[in-house]
């Protein structure tokens, strides 16, 4: 009745705004798993949901796809559910080239799951895995640019071959970037790209202002407490998670499917561990945090170790649409980095005043305003992201 055409789209549209529903349930799954701030989680999320590169969430991109398997996988990551992480997260790469970074999480989580069998004198079996998961993320890249080379290069219909079909490492993706869109170093920088330059500037500022806040509260972190005790604490409090958490079982069969712990010597572990782990959480309880939602601690501008990650996979991101893409993708190129809405929410957080109120509003105003620019520029063919 409504023609091939039209059931796409529909089909579209319907799978991308259930999946970027989806998306932002993880996101906030994921916000309280790092933060330990429910407050702070909610916020952010809400954020998400009106981020300024909406309209690619919404309409036939595949933007709400790559934050789904993106978040969600980890979420699954840092729950200890490592299996379904490496699947979401290489789903991710499927939707997005991009997405083949999100291996980075896994060698983060792998290194301190390796420090802390150190520490236990066992084998530090957790990089071998974390090596093997980390290389399925990337599969889905490369598997397309064997693809591309099998149909061009190798079956192609001209008697000549393209130029980056002799290349010694024969990417099709950055040749098309190279040569068509003209992507590269500095290749962006010009007087009369001056306006993209503006049009993506609220969002590598917002990224640079929290890539700059993190990075203090690391190093402030770093400098009061050992990066020994980060890690045990980080483990240690995972396991009083998964067992008071209503993901148990998922954690479980992930734990059991990797086979890194022996059943019976697990179990005197993981009890031994629990305690210790437990204690620590009675101890923040009696201080009244749990009270308000915060299990972190009541310094508002507390950062857990967990953050690094994202920081670090968020600088590059910014580095790269700065320096190397068309800067006016980073709107939408930087809009699934947690965070910039992290951030975002500390400046609207409630107990704050003066200037960080006026900066609230700001933030506000720029999304409120991207999202009806974005709507405005983006079906009509126009440079908006």
């Amino acid at each position: 009745m409504l023609g091939y055409r039209a059931v796409l789209v529909i089909s579209g549209h319907v799978l991308n705004n259930v999946a970027f529903v989806a998306a932002a349930a993880y996101f906030y799954r994921l916000s309280v798993l790092i933060l330990k701030d429910s407050g702070a989680a909610y916020r952010a999320s809400v954020l998400f949901c009106f981020n300024p590169a909406s309209v690619f969430y919404s309409s036939l991109y595949s933007e709400s796809l790559y934050a789904l398997f993106s978040l969600g996988g980890l979420f699954y990551l840092f729950s200890g559910a490592r299996t379904v992480a490496m699947i979401m997260l290489a789903l991710s790469g499927s939707a997005r080239s991009n997405g083949a970074l999100n291996a980075g999480y896994i060698c983060f989580e792998a290194l301190l799951q390796a420090y802390d069998a150190a520490i236990q004198k066992k084998r530090p079996m957790a990089l071998v895995t974390g090596f093997l998961r980390s290389t399925f993320v990337f599969l889905p890249f490369f598997a397309f640019q064997a693809y591309g080379y099998l149909n061009i290069c190798v079956h192609g219909d001209t008697d000549e071959l393209r130029p980056w079909c002799k290349a010694k490492l024969p990417l099709l993706y950055s040749f098309i970037q190279s040569h068509y869109w003209g992507v590269g170093f500095l290749r962006y920088f010009q007087v009369k790209q001056l306006p993209n330059f503006l049009l993506a500037s609220p969002a590598l500022s917002l990224a640079v202002y929290s890539i700059v806040h993190y990075t203090k509260l690391l190093h402030q972190l770093f400098q009061s407490t050992s990066i020994h005790e980060q890690i045990i604490a980080i483990v240690d409090g995972r396991l009083v998670e998964a067992h008071e958490s209503s993901d148990v079982a998922t954690v479980l069969k992930s734990e059991i499917s990797t086979g890194l712990h022996n059943k019976k010597q697990g179990n005197t572990e993981v009890k031994k561990r629990k305690s210790v782990a437990a204690s620590a959480a009675s101890a923040a309880s009696l201080d009244g945090n749990t009270s308000t939602g915060r299990i972190v601690g009541d310094n508002k501008d507390e950062c857990p170790l967990l953050v690094l990650p994202f920081i670090l996979h968020l600088t590059f991101m910014t580095f790269t649409a700065f320096f190397v893409m068309h800067v006016q993708v980073s709107t939408r190129f930087l809009s699934a980095s947690p965070p910039i809405y992290w951030a975002a929410s500390r400046i609207l957080a409630p107990a704050r005043g003066g200037s960080c109120k006026r900066w609230g509003y700001f933030i506000i105003v720029y999304f409120v305003a991207y999202i009806l620019l974005g709507s405005l520029l983006f079906p009509n063919f126009y440079p908006f992201t």
